[in-house]
Order: structure tokens, then C-alpha cells, then sequence
């Protein structure tokens, strides 16, 4: 199982010389950033989940520092941050909004209900410019988000929350069914080969 989960994660390699984790530099050796294990991962996909939902920007370098200070799995904080591409970002920014609104019980202003709408094309916070730094980046997400509104920022911050906790939790669990359904396995197994074998 180990071995398939890493396939499926960016290589160490890869993540020491991106540009938006070269800055963490010899922060990036500790042994249990790239140990997989039930914490570690479970910790480390939360981060990204977290981060991918919460902000449009900078979901990297914002999970991967947090996953070297609680010392959680990077590869799976970092890859976990796809969780919002430019496919699903416009509903779910759409959705968080309309979240938020509820959650508030505002009335619907129909200027932020049009820039609500007009995630899903044309996010401020993803039009920075090529090669932008951290500070830019930050500042397009910051200017976009004061756009739209308090609603969106709220139904942001329940939807990354909740989608977090469930993702940690579903981790353990599956990991702690895994290994009792291999240990149910190898359990029948033995006993298989000790029925069929001759007795003396």
C-alpha cells in the first residue's frame, strides 16, 4: 500500500527545488517530513485539503510550511493542495459563497452575487501576473477576496474546516482498515496452510 501511495506523490527531488519550497531550505531534510505513516499522512493531506480550499494562492507554500512546523507528511500536504484546480474552482468558490450568505443571513447584494457568478471564469486571484512573487501573488488574492465579501470568506473557512477534519479522520480510518483487513489475510492464510498440511 505504502508503495502506491507514493507513486502517487511528488518526489522529494521535485519539491526540494520548487520555487515556492526552495525558501524552507534545510527545514526540508527532517526525516519524518518524507516517513510515511497513519499521522503523517492523515496530517499531511488535511493541510493540503485545509489550504487548497481556503485561499486561490499560494496553497504551497502555505500548507508545506505548516507540514514542516507539525512535522506531517510534505509530499501529500503539497499534492493534496489540487484539491481546487481551475476545472472545480468556480463552483466551489461559487458554492462557498453562497454557504456564506446563508450562514450570515445577509441580504443578496447584487454586485457581489455578480462577482460570486463570475468566479468560475474570471477569478482576480488567479490572474497574476507569470513568474509573480509570494507578496504579489498574496496581494491579487487579498484585493479579489475584499471584492466579493465577508460571505465568501466565511463559507470559505467552514467549507476548508469541515473538508479537513473529515479528510484526517477518513485517512485513519481507512489506514487502520487496511491493516486489520491484511492481518485477517495473512491470519487465514496460516491457517489454510496448516489444515492442508499432512499430519505425521
Amino acid at each position: 500500500m505504502k508503495s502506491s501511495l507514493l507513486s502517487l506523490l511528488p518526489s522529494r527531488e521535485r519539491l526540494a527545488t520548487s520555487r515556492w519550497l526552495r525558501w524552507l531550505g534545510p527545514y526540508l531534510h527532517h526525516p519524518r517530513l518524507w516517513h510515511l505513516n497513519r499521522r503523517g499522512l492523515a496530517l499531511g493531506l488535511a493541510l493540503g485539503v485545509f489550504f487548497g480550499f481556503l485561499i486561490p494562492v499560494a496553497q504551497i507554500p502555505a500548507s508545506a510550511t505548516l507540514a514542516v512546523l507539525l512535522r506531517a507528511h510534505l509530499p501529500a500536504a503539497v499534492a493534496s493542495t489540487l484539491v481546487t484546480n481551475p476545472v472545480t474552482f468556480g463552483p466551489v468558490y461559487f458554492g462557498a459563497y453562497k454557504l456564506g450568505e446563508w450562514v450570515l443571513d445577509t441580504p443578496q447584494d447584487a454586485r457581489a452575487a455578480d462577482e460570486a457568478q463570475a468566479l468560475a471564469y474570471t477569478p482576480a486571484g488567479r490572474d497574476a501576473p507569470e513568474g509573480a512573487g509570494l507578496r504579489e501573488e498574496l496581494a491579487s488574492m487579498w484585493a479579489w477576496v475584499t471584492s466579493v465579501g465577508k460571505p465568501l470568506v466565511v463559507g470559505l473557512m467552514i467549507v476548508a474546516t469541515v473538508a479537513a477534519v473529515v479528510t484526517y479522520a477518513a485517512v485513519h480510518l481507512l489506514w487502520i482498515g487496511a491493516v486489520r483487513w491484511r492481518r485477517r489475510r495473512r491470519i487465514r492464510r496460516v491457517g489454510t496452510a496448516s489444515n492442508q498440511s499432512p499430519v505425521a
